[in-house]
């Protein structure tokens, strides 16, 4: 008999595009058969005001957390914050770094998204970022036109991986939240640019996702009304 799937939340942060990091964390979760993780994606976090908007999410929904930034005062907020936390925290790039520094004798250059090449392409997907995390979750919905893909969907779709994960490749994407009782913009039904896509998924898995979010959150829920 198999054993039920459950289900934790990987928080990813990063001052460049993430997906060094997102590789990182796919590559440990997919040797967790019974464990699927639940991305958050944090991408271009580089000031002090951003980090703490991304633990205020992760104080929500507690879980692992990786990170990949090279200013060093802003990786000490973030360990700090985990450890005040009591959430496990791992700067992904750190133990290579200290590898590289040992063999090669010099200290690491610390530059931002350096491993990317800064030519047209990469400032497009920075562009496509940018777009996207401003019009994240339904921010901004007057502009539904200017982005290249929409997706809606109900709480626990995956709306906002999916996102960051279609900007890394360049396509601005925006999300837009279904609520009962919350009619979607009018900017939505209007659209004639974007490729509009819905995301399901199975009653059950939405279920568990919202008890595993319950079970975490310390906020004050009504359990029977945000799992049914």
């Amino acid at each position: 008999m198999n054993k039920p799937q459950s289900f934790f939340h990987l928080h990813l942060i990063s001052d460049a595009t993430g997906e060094t990091l997102l590789a990182a964390g796919r590559a440990a979760s997919a040797q967790y058969k019974d464990a699927r993780a639940i991305e958050h994606i944090y991408p271009l976090i580089r000031t002090e005001k951003q980090v703490t908007k991304v633990f205020e999410d992760i104080e929500e929904e507690p879980g692992i957390i990786l990170y990949t930034v090279v200013d060093q005062k802003l990786a000490r907020g973030i360990d700090e914050r985990c450890a005040a936390m009591g959430l496990p925290c791992v700067s992904v790039l750190e133990p290579v770094l200290t590898v590289f520094q040992s063999y090669l004798g010099t200290p690491a250059g610390r530059r931002v998204g350096a491993q990317h090449v800064l030519d047209a392409e990469y400032f497009r997907r920075i562009d496509a970022l940018n777009f996207t995390m401003e019009h994240d979750d339904g921010q901004l919905p007057a502009n539904m036109d200017d982005a290249d893909i929409v997706l809606v969907g109900i709480s626990r779709t995956s709306k906002t991986p999916t996102s960051i994960y279609l900007a890394n490749r360049g396509i601005k994407t925006a999300n837009i939240p279904i609520v009962i009782g919350v009619p979607v913009p009018e900017s939505l039904v209007n659209a004639t640019k974007p490729l509009i896509v819905g995301l399901i998924a199975t009653a059950e898995r939405i279920s568990q996702v919202r008890q595993n979010r319950i079970l975490g959150n310390t906020s004050a829920y009504e359990p029977t009304d945000y799992v049914d």
